[in-house]
């Protein structure tokens, strides 16, 4: 009670050492590798960065806060496996927070032993950085430090636990502050009777306010220095636009947090949090990348309305000192209409729209990822490709583009893996029975949307047993060329408004391809370095680091070098042959087969 966070230490580990560093994100801090340093610098960064040694100054702590986890309250959460270890003033002048998450017991690791694995750290390590490079507002990630001691994980929750190494990663960010860090003051919720620790503390609650917002938020401290309602008015309206855009930037990458939480939601707008997420392949506007979510909360397309309902809640934490009349008008007034606004400037850019703002734009987004979920199209090398279309309207052009894009889109094969029936035939047929005879006892262990989604799985993947690669092809062709044609003529209207349509064109190219990026943290990319790292091989974590700090165009020479090495045989001789011949494939490449099996709880 009464507190925001608790002093601790980091626990020692055994043998620690570097999987690798950002340099970039270091840079941040005013840290840079030394010329020719290499080992002794790695070593050195492995000894503060695995919490062994503390750096001068450092004043460890553990940050209490709650938590709606999966919409209901789930009372104090607080830093569990993560330390706050102090700030630092970068060298141009910015203060950082440094966090090492995994660095052992806090009074809020619960049931847990505060530690973090190489699987989980080295994902978010990398996909930290890879949201900095697309242009994302995200926490970031300096280094990723494992060791020889051991903990204890049951992988898939399935009875099969197994020993792996304790890693920690160090975070960056202006600050952790969470929505949940204003719930610690809630008082018993009605649905599950928990309360948070500090019912009653206003007092706390204004120093928070005061602190988050003079700090972050200097501009609207200045401008409502002396009316605080105004002041939290202005604080509030800003989280809220800040949070609309910021889920409008992962839609339009196709990116799913996962653990859409209230403790998970950042009172700076950044996304912060790296667990479950996964960035989409094969475009569904229902993709649940979280193997634990049984009923769908924290789906793709669920991701602007859960941040929104987030909202909400935060605005329920500030009250008194923002009344929920003044938040609640707040919210419904500007998170809707700057979400629409972002993503369809993002969309744009993401089609080459340069000149003119169309009306009609939102429903060539819309028809167009229709045609993608239809043919199962790959959600990041369709965007990509689409700035290689010719807009003259020459027949063997088009089929030639017709080619490249039908290539991106779902197989017979795949089409099966995906829609694979999950439910055994008898469980469904009782949970059906169950439905009409037992509606009470249905509900609570089932729902109508889960049945449904099952049989609609099972219509698609019977009809698919029928299906032909040839009719696939064509079917794929006719919705493809359908959309193009509209696309065409929406260019031919950005074309006539131009006086050089060279130009234009060298101008949509260029805008098209810093916007629709080449290189995503695919799931089966971060698998085959994570295998790799379990192997003792660290150096294709450090490749995929490469590749994610230009995710855009200008990083196809990485990848044409990297594979170049790869064919000459330079492959570690840590990794297994298996590995060996999964990263043969092209880091831009749509998912192997083996990639639809991946489950990230």
């Amino acid at each position: 009670p009464g507190a925001c966070f608790s002093r601790v230490r980091p626990s020692p580990l055994q043998n620690p050492r570097l999987v690798a560093m950002s340099l970039p994100a270091l840079a941040l801090l005013g840290l840079e590798a030394p010329a020719g340093g290499g080992e002794a610098a790695e070593a050195e960064a492995a000894l503060y960065f695995s919490g062994n040694r503390l750096l001068a100054g450092s004043e460890p702590a553990a940050h209490c806060y709650c938590g709606h986890q999966f919409g209901s309250f789930a009372g104090q959460l607080g830093d569990g496996a993560a330390m706050y270890l102090g700030e630092v003033l970068g060298p141009r002048g910015e203060r950082w927070e440094m966090q090492l998450k995994g660095a052992g017991l806090t009074p809020f690791s619960r049931q847990a032993d505060g530690r973090k694995v190489l699987r989980s750290s080295i994902r978010e390590f990398l996909c930290s950085e890879a949201m900095f490079h697309l242009g994302i507002p995200t926490t970031r990630a300096g280094t990723c430090v494992t060791s020889d001691s051991k903990v204890v994980r049951d992988v898939f929750y399935d009875g099969n636990p197994k020993s792996e190494r304790c890693t920690v990663v160090l975070r960056i960010a202006s600050t952790f502050i969470r929505f949940g860090s204003f719930e610690i003051f809630k008082p018993t919720d009605e649905y599950t009777g928990r309360k948070g620790p500090s019912v009653n503390r206003n007092d706390i609650r204004i120093q928070m306010l005061d602190y988050v917002i003079s700090t972050f938020y200097p501009e609207i401290q200045e401008a409502y220095s002396d009316n605080s309602i105004q002041r939290n008015a202005a604080f509030f309206k800003e989280i809220t636009k800040r949070t609309a855009r910021l889920v409008a930037e992962w839609q339009c990458v196709g990116f799913c947090h996962g653990v859409l939480n209230t403790d998970n939601m950042s009172i700076v707008g950044l996304t912060i949090d790296y667990g479950p997420f996964g960035f989409m392949d094969r475009y569904d506007p229902e993709h649940i990348c979280n193997g634990s979510d049984n009923t769908g909360r924290y789906a793709y397309n669920k991701q602007p309305e859960i941040c929104k309902w987030n909202l909400g809640k935060l605005a329920e934490a500030l009250v008194p000192e923002l009344p929920l009349e003044i938040s609640e008008l707040i919210l419904e007034e500007e998170y809707d209409a700057e979400f629409e606004k972002h993503y369809l400037q993002k969309m744009r850019k993401k089609l080459g729209l340069i000149q003119l703002e169309l009306e009609e734009d939102s429903k060539l987004v819309s028809e167009l990822l229709e045609t993608m979920h239809l043919t199962g199209g790959d959600f990041t090398n369709i965007f990509y490709l689409l700035s290689s279309f010719s807009v003259d309207s020459d027949p063997s052009k088009l089929e030639d583009f017709l080619v490249k894009l039908t290539s991106q889109c779902a197989s017979v094969e795949e089409l099966k893996v995906a829609f694979k029936p999950q439910m055994d035939p008898r469980q469904l047929s009782m949970m059906l029975m169950l439905a009409q005879s037992n509606p009470q006892l249905f509900a609570l262990i089932g729902t109508k949307a889960n049945i449904n989604k099952e049989l609609e799985r099972i219509e698609q993947f019977s009809k698919l047993q029928q299906l032909t690669a040839a009719d696939l092809l064509s079917r794929n062709n006719r919705h493809w060329k359908e959309w193009l044609e509209k696309y065409r003529v929406r260019l031919q209207k950005e074309i006539e408004s131009v006086s050089g349509a060279d130009a234009w064109n060298t101008d949509r190219v260029k805008v098209m391809n810093s916007n629709n990026p080449k290189y995503i943290l695919r799931n089966y990319i971060a698998q085959n370095a994570i295998e790799a790292a379990e192997n003792g091989d660290f150096s294709e974590v450090r490749n995929v680091l490469k590749l994610l700090e230009n995710p855009f165009q200008d990083a196809e020479v990485f990848g044409e070098v990297k594979e170049d090495a790869e064919e000459e045989g330079a492959t570690a001789t840590a990794a297994a042959c298996a590995q060996e011949t999964r990263s043969r494939l092209p880091y831009c490449s749509k998912p192997p087969l083996w990639a639809s099996e991946l489950c990230v709880t």
